[in-house]
């Protein structure tokens, strides 16, 4: 029986990977692996469409996942994070394993709630706001995003040690801890987990710092338990690990929201408090990039308005847009298409916001991974690189590639599998394979 454990290190990047030799669990895994030093991720760089083109294979225009938070058109300011199974709009990793008679586990991954088809022993990751409707009992809010029966004993208790809240370094501490124990006791086929402390403290003290290279230490720990887990039940030389990221980050020094500019045209109403009532632009961030809706996006007039005003802040040069792509561009360049109408790319040092009331600029807020010290969802060619590293008796030892492309990732990780992806538009690579 083949077992695979893939440890989805948010925001590592190349440039980790020496420190990271220094310590104990990156070095095991690191010794005997094969790597692919640099990644190429999707555009827009961000977690969710990142983690679902883990899944598929697939960029974001196939998948469906264009940007951390759903756009609804009626309510343009709601919160919500695509982050349900279901949202995926392609055959996944976890699908293609079920096909193959295997068993799933996945903890904490993004995009995996209510995923119990197709995942045996589901930790769904739990953002805060599922909390706020649960009357207090947490673990009915577990339940009601389709946690696993099996798994609600080991979910009791990593709540009693870590708390539930998506808070880092808690939340890490505690998905680790199910993931190990749901390998100890059910030793599952396919395990999927995230660890996100790395990337949050990029977003707070920068790309590099003291406090990113704290974050990486803690990882290993956490990995260390991994190991143990793994070695506790005699299965570490028949097991696959493999260490991946999802994106890299840039520093920016101010964040912008072109949406000031959108109601100073009039696209934009809004009420005494500030809510939006109506509008015929939107400009969502998705970071260091965003996707601007029209109401009536078949309005050739409208589009034409909302391109030439856009277009007029990105010649101006100081509203950190660097490029505005139609629909059509984003599609052609990166396979990026949804019901938005243009993207806008950032200058490599701002950051997009949603907000409609002056002032346009504003500095560091660090209550948001949008605007910290550091952030992404920039195109895949800026910044520091995610990179790859598998180890195990499916991997050539040794091997190091040094560029690779993330849509071949999950082609690769079904291959382990022995199965595969109907809609995946990457291939697996062969080289780093025994």
């Amino acid at each position: 029986m083949k077992h695979l454990i893939v440890v989805s290190i948010d925001a590592l990047v190349y440039e980790d990977l020496e420190y990271a030799r220094t310590l104990p669990a990156f070095s095991e895994i690191m010794n005997r692996a094969a790597i692919i030093e640099r990644v190429r991720t999707i555009y827009p760089s961000l977690t969710h469409p990142v983690h679902a083109t883990l899944l598929t294979g697939a960029p974001a225009g196939v998948h469906g996942i264009v940007n951390n938070y759903a756009h609804n058109s009626l309510d343009v300011s709601s919160g919500e994070w695509y982050n349900h199974l279901s949202d995926i709009k392609c055959d996944t990793l976890l699908h293609a394993a079920k096909r193959a008679g295997l068993t799933t586990a996945a903890s904490t991954w993004p995009l995996t709630c209510c995923g119990g088809d197709v995942i045996d022993y589901l930790v769904p990751g739990m953002m805060n706001y599922y909390f706020d409707t649960c009357g207090g009992d947490i673990l009915s809010a577990y339940r009601d995003k389709g946690a696993s029966d099996a798994v609600m004993p080991i979910i009791e208790e990593g709540i009693r040690r870590f708390g539930h809240l998506d808070e880092h370094p808690s939340v890490d501490e505690f998905q680790i801890f199910c993931a190990s124990e749901i390998f100890k006791r059910y030793k599952p086929n396919l395990m999927l987990i995230h660890p996100g402390h790395v990337d949050h403290m990029r977003h707070i003290s920068g790309v590099f710092s003291d406090e990113v290279k704290k974050a990486v230490r803690l990882t290993d720990e956490w990995l260390s338990g991994l190991i143990s887990a793994v070695k506790e039940v005699g299965l570490w030389d028949k097991t696959d690990i493999v260490l991946l990221s999802d994106h890299g980050q840039i520093n920016i020094t101010r964040s912008i929201s072109p949406n000031v500019y959108l109601a100073k045209e009039g696209l934009i109403s809004c009420d005494d408090d500030g809510r939006i009532t109506s509008y015929l632009a939107f400009c969502k961030s998705a970071g260091a990039s965003a996707q601007v809706y029209l109401a009536h996006p078949d309005d050739t007039a409208l589009k034409r308005r909302v391109y030439d005003i856009l277009k007029s802040l990105c010649d101006e040069g100081v509203y950190g847009i660097s490029r505005v792509f139609t629909e059509k561009e984003a599609r052609v360049e990166f396979s990026l298409f949804g019901d938005f109408s243009f993207v806008l790319e950032g200058d490599g040092y701002t950051s997009f916001g949603e907000w409609v009331s002056p002032p346009a600029v504003k500095g560091y807020d660090l209550t948001d991974y949008r605007f910290g010290r550091a952030t992404h969802g920039h195109l895949p060619t800026l910044g520091p690189q995610p990179t790859f590293i598998g180890r195990g008796p499916s991997f050539r030892a040794g091997k190091t590639v040094p560029t690779g492309d993330i849509l071949n990732h999950a082609p690769t990780l079904a291959r382990l599998l022995g199965t595969e992806l109907f809609d995946a538009v990457g291939v697996a690579v062969d080289e780093i394979l025994n």
